[in-house]
């Protein structure tokens, strides 16, 4: 098992998660954040960080699109793992649905 992000961190990026990973295997796109899922032990300390509930473990439905999404992108951003203010409107866009299709950007986040 491993633990994803999913489309919700979009627009929204908390960085709560990347405070309490042992393992550091969170990275930083310029609009959300990604867990590598070959890096990830497992622990489940990152999920109830979330404020926006992103975070999933990959045994709920559907979660496999999610692995190989945040397995590409992680192989291709930085590491993150210093707590960064949320995005300025994270608030405005925590919940929204078909966010992936509307916002997502693949360009990478600073990381630190």
């Amino acid at each position: 098992m491993t633990y994803v992000v999913t489309d919700n961190c979009i627009n929204c990026k908390y960085t709560d998660c990347v405070e309490v990973c042992p393992v550091d295997c969170f990275y930083e796109g310029e609009n959300m954040l990604v867990i590598h899922p070959d890096e990830c032990i497992d622990c489940g300390v990152c999920e109830p960080e979330c404020p926006a509930d992103a975070i999933r473990p990959d045994t709920e439905p559907d979660m496999e699109v999610w692995v190989d999404f945040n397995r590409k992108y992680s192989e291709a951003w930085p590491v993150i793992v210093t707590k960064l203010d949320p995005m300025p409107e994270a608030e405005k866009y925590d919940g929204e649905t078909g966010k992936l299709e509307k916002y997502f950007s693949d360009k990478p986040g600073q990381g630190g």
